[in-house]
């Protein structure tokens, strides 16, 4: 069993805390999918609530650490210190329509040393309220479920893998583009799922429910925690070029080495 750091406690706290919150206002959604109005104002403010809740938490806790947002944006702080890379509720349309596959996702990054901009995720946890599940991890430290070490699955046959997707939807990603991936991908695998949530995908990958995760016009937010997690479990993380970033989320490629390697080639095969 690891040792929980303190930076995972206070990181935890936050989600946990914002957790309550989104559970309580999941519960009014269900109620407010039958009124004329619907739920899409209350949701926006669910999700407003739960990022002041954890920005509350993390301030409290580091104050001189910054913030990027998903709905704040871009709050600076000591330059030379980590900052905090959050989103209160990925999964907003599941939120919505009160299915009840949605998480918190929070990072820590620090700066280069060279003060040239952003490096490495040094933390981060993924929260499902729901189930009250815990994805964390940290640099070198590996990737945990509550108090079990997570592993990325051992699969390496593409015949046997279930893959994970994020779709573009009305406004977002490129049709075109996802269609080529689907149909290199989609003949050769034993399955593939869109739960709509990229945090939970990626925890997922890491903890070996999904084999692999592919997904395009991602926010650093979306991706930030599971980027760590996959990679804490053993797996890779790249962009489609096989590029590995410390925060991948314009595109994702992610599984343990052999299947990350052969969704590679289908992807590039896909976008030549």
């Amino acid at each position: 069993m690891a040792m929980i750091s303190g930076l995972i406690r206070v990181m935890e706290k936050a989600a946990r805390k914002a957790g309550q919150r989104l559970r309580r206002d999941f519960g009014e959604v269900e109620h407010l999918q039958v009124s004329r109005k619907g739920p899409a104002d209350f949701v926006s403010k669910a999700d407003q609530a739960a990022e002041r809740t954890i920005w509350d938490e993390l301030r409290a806790a580091r104050p001189d650490w910054g913030f990027v947002l998903e709905e704040g944006g871009v709050i600076e702080g000591d330059p030379t210190l980590p900052r905090w890379v959050v989103d209160p509720l990925d999964g907003t349309s599941n939120f919505l329509h009160g299915i009840p596959h949605f998480a918190i996702s929070i990072a820590a990054q620090e700066p280069k040393l060279d003060g040239s901009g952003w490096g490495d995720v040094i933390a981060g946890i993924v929260y499902q309220p729901i189930t009250d599940e815990s994805f964390w991890a940290e640099k070198s430290r590996g990737a945990w479920q509550q108090d079990r070490r997570l592993r990325v699955s051992a699969r390496r046959q593409l015949d046997e893998a279930l893959i994970a997707t994020g779709m573009p939807f009305a406004g977002h990603g490129d049709f075109a583009q996802w269609s080529r991936i689907y149909g290199a991908i989609g003949p050769n695998v034993a399955g593939i799922r869109r739960f709509g949530s990229a945090a939970l995908d990626l925890a997922w990958v890491a903890a070996g429910r999904f084999d692999g995760f592919w997904e395009a016009d991602l926010q650093p937010w979306d991706s930030a925690a599971g980027c760590l997690l996959v990679r804490e479990a053993g797996g890779f993380v790249t962009n489609f070029r096989g590029v590995s970033e410390p925060i991948c989320a314009a595109e994702v490629l992610a599984g343990n080495d052999a299947m990350h390697s052969k969704l590679h080639k289908l992807v590039a095969g896909a976008l030549r």
